[in-house]
């Protein structure tokens, strides 16, 4: 889970072609669709009044309303996504456990002037100081963790800080994006002030997708500082996640092709799993596929 370190000084050159817009929107639309966080530009007067039931006094009732309302969003990395989730009004925390990356997040929301809390935890042990009423997870974060008991650990934990109701929207890279589209291939890219070489590598028996990045940073003159990094990422089928859902105990909602916003295929790349918090803790013993 540790690898991102020099690399995060150059990660958003490379990832600017990423459409965090076009992701926030999208993801906007389901946590509406399917959950029960509201942002901050909602009237949120008749959900609370029904919510605040039993309870005495404004307190109560505005402490339910912030912990059903908090987004938390499990491998944040710079805070791009962050950003664009809190100009859509929602109250946004990340998390992440690298320290590299968290110092661009913060510098971000320094400059932007918005709310946003970040904290420097696994997202396989993080510890919240309340529920929240959404949890997200994108830009292949859950890849990173290559044993499927890890993900359901961190399913789990989900489970428990979910408020009542609320739900967990990830995504993950398929088997066939890391086999058959991105493959044993090598990639170089040069920018103005960086460049990079990416040598990839696929193991159809682990389905673990390892890439070496040798990195070049200009730094003045006709200097330029290398460094190389290795990550590592585990491909998952459709047919293992949903089992690696069911074996936290979250109840499974709905599967999404993040590319064409309809069912999966065999052929799709990359799916969103949206899952509820289940409240009876139904949780049972994963077991890979054979």
């Amino acid at each position: 889970m540790d690898s991102y370190t020099d690399f995060a000084l150059v990660y958003d050159t490379f990832m600017d072609e990423t459409p965090y817009s076009e992701w926030a929107d999208f993801i906007s639309d389901l946590i509406q669709k399917y959950g029960i966080t509201k942002t901050k530009k909602q009237d949120k007067s008749p959900q609370d009044s029904k919510e605040s039931d039993g309870l005495d006094g404004g307190d109560e009732k505005q402490l339910l309303s912030q912990e059903r309302d908090l987004v938390v969003e499990l491998g944040c990395g710079t805070g791009s996504f962050a950003q664009e989730m809190a100009g859509r009004g929602y109250d946004i925390m990340g998390i992440d456990n690298s320290e590299q990356m968290l110092q661009i997040a913060i510098d971000k929301r320094d400059k932007s002037g918005y709310d946003i809390m970040y904290l420097e935890q696994d997202m396989r042990e993080f510890e919240l100081y309340s529920t929240a009423g959404t949890f997200l997870s994108v830009c292949d974060s859950v890849n990173y963790l290559t044993d499927p008991e890890d993900v359901v650990k961190m399913l789990r934990l989900v489970n428990n800080y979910l408020f009542p109701g609320g739900i967990i929207i990830f995504d993950f890279n398929t088997v066939y994006k890391y086999r058959d589209v991105i493959g044993n291939t090598t990639i170089a890219e040069d920018r103005d002030d960086c460049a990079f070489i990416w040598d990839n590598w696929y193991d159809s028996d682990t389905c673990i997708n390892e890439y070496d990045l040798t990195i070049f940073v200009h730094e003045e003159g006709d200097r330029y500082r290398r460094f190389n990094e290795t990550h590592f990422q585990r491909g998952y089928t459709l047919e293992e996640m949903i089992g690696i859902v069911e074996a936290s105990g979250m109840d499974l909602v709905t599967t999404i092709d993040a590319d064409t916003h309809e069912d999966p295929t065999d052929e799709s790349e990359r799916i969103y799993i949206i899952a509820r918090k289940n409240s009876d803790n139904n949780i049972t013993v994963y077991k890979e596929e054979e």
